[in-house]
């Protein structure tokens, strides 16, 4: 999508939120959207779905979740820039319906609604988070990691060169 790779938006937001990454101890790291393609192709999204993503930085997840997969979509993001972003983008782009963006912690969130959790938000988190998973997800949801392990959770398929992990409650 042109927005995500248009590399003069990036820049100019990325110097706006780098600061803000100090104060809650989780810099923006954006995925490549090859990257995000395959995590939802590998997790066989569908427009039966509701995809969250912990931690939605600029959006690319869930906004491709809804326009390429046809799936609802969950964004949660703690910093105030970074969710005015994607809720920017998310109207812009038309897909008001598909998508909602919380601003919130993904810790103190509901995730009750998912069935799927893409999550890119490295291995403290991911040990931190794996409880919450076990005990708000409904059975046989799905979770896809991207290059962070979840050790407590049941691993259903990997792919260690894409540094793609899917588990399932």
């Amino acid at each position: 999508m042109w927005i995500f790779e248009n590399h003069r938006i990036q820049a100019a937001f990325l110097k706006i939120s780098a600061f803000r990454a100090e104060k809650y101890d989780a810099p923006y790291v954006a995925a490549p959207l090859s990257v995000i393609r395959q995590m939802l192709t590998f997790t066989d999204v569908s427009p039966e779905d509701t995809v969250y993503d912990l931690g939605c930085g600029d959006g690319r997840t869930v906004i491709t979740a809804a326009k390429e997969f046809g799936a609802h979509a969950v964004g949660i993001e703690l910093d105030p820039l970074r969710y005015l972003w994607c809720e920017m983008l998310v109207t812009l782009l038309g897909l008001r319906g598909r998508v909602n963006i919380i601003l919130g912690d993904f810790f103190k969130a509901d995730l009750s609604n998912a069935n799927v959790v893409a999550c890119y938000i490295g291995q403290d988190a991911n040990k931190k988070i794996q409880e919450k998973f076990k005990k708000e997800l409904r059975r046989n949801s799905r979770i896809i990691s991207y290059n962070f392990i979840f050790p407590e959770l049941t691993l259903i398929k990997e792919d260690d060169e894409a540094g793609l992990y899917l588990y399932r409650i």
